[in-house]
């Protein structure tokens, strides 16, 4: 699943030059917690969010700028502060750059940057171009794919297209989200090497796997190179 199957298509953004008042006016009205900022061509330039206004009205007395910090590679961080508290305008208040997504990306790739970056929302772009937003709830609706729907996935994209798996040799059965295979592959490898990207598919809750194999290769290890060989090359 991509983050253009979960996302919002109808996106409240705003100019530069909009003021900072307008800009909180819109926040309220639509209840969002951040507004991404856009040229005359749709490019995303950053994002004012609810933390920007938070520093600004903290006022210049909360900026910690410290006469070391420049030494101590704060400075750049102190004066980003400092314009957001004198901002104005969009423009001069936001966060720059923007954390954007691009709309063909996994959906579990923008949940790990949503963690990792600790936001809630990320605006979806297409070549740089607004396109869409994506938030924490639009990403728990993955968890809503039918059944047999994950099912073909499974079957389609993940033991025939990705591992090379022939699915006749595995029986695939999902019951509210969780994944249940039964079946014999090749090697034991083959049937961790399943249980693994079949848990990574959106929308999967659990695996249930009881896989058996024809050769345990868990212990098998690749000869060690003949130092002495005329064959090995440094």
């Amino acid at each position: 699943m991509k983050v253009q199957d979960v996302m919002t298509r109808t996106v409240v953004s705003v100019r530069p030059e909009t003021p900072l008042k307008d800009v909180a006016a819109l926040m309220v009205e639509h209840g969002i917690s951040g507004v991404p900022v856009v040229d005359e061509q749709g490019m995303v330039l950053g994002v004012v969010s609810e933390a920007d206004f938070i520093v600004k009205e903290r006022g210049l007395e909360g900026v910690r700028h410290r006469p070391l910090a420049r030494f101590l590679g704060r400075a750049d961080e102190a004066r980003a502060e400092i314009a957001k508290v004198q901002a104005a305008t969009a423009g001069s208040a936001m966060s720059s750059p923007a954390i954007t997504i691009e709309a063909d990306r996994p959906v579990r790739e923008a949940a790990a940057v949503m963690i990792e970056r600790e936001i809630n929302r990320l605006p979806v772009v297409e070549d740089g171009r607004l396109v869409g937003i994506v938030t924490r709830a639009d990403l728990v609706r993955a968890y809503l794919r039918p059944d047999d729907e994950l099912e073909r996935v499974i079957r389609d994209e993940v033991l025939v297209k990705e591992l090379w798996v022939d699915p006749a040799d595995i029986e695939i059965r999902v019951e509210r989200g969780v994944v249940h295979l039964r079946g014999t592959v090749d090697r034991r490898s083959t049937a961790d090497l399943v249980a693994r990207h079949v848990a990574r598919v959106e929308g999967v809750v659990a695996v249930d796997s009881e896989l058996a194999w024809r050769l345990d290769d868990s212990q098998i290890r690749a000869p060690a190179p003949d130092y002495f060989s005329p064959y090995h090359r440094a």
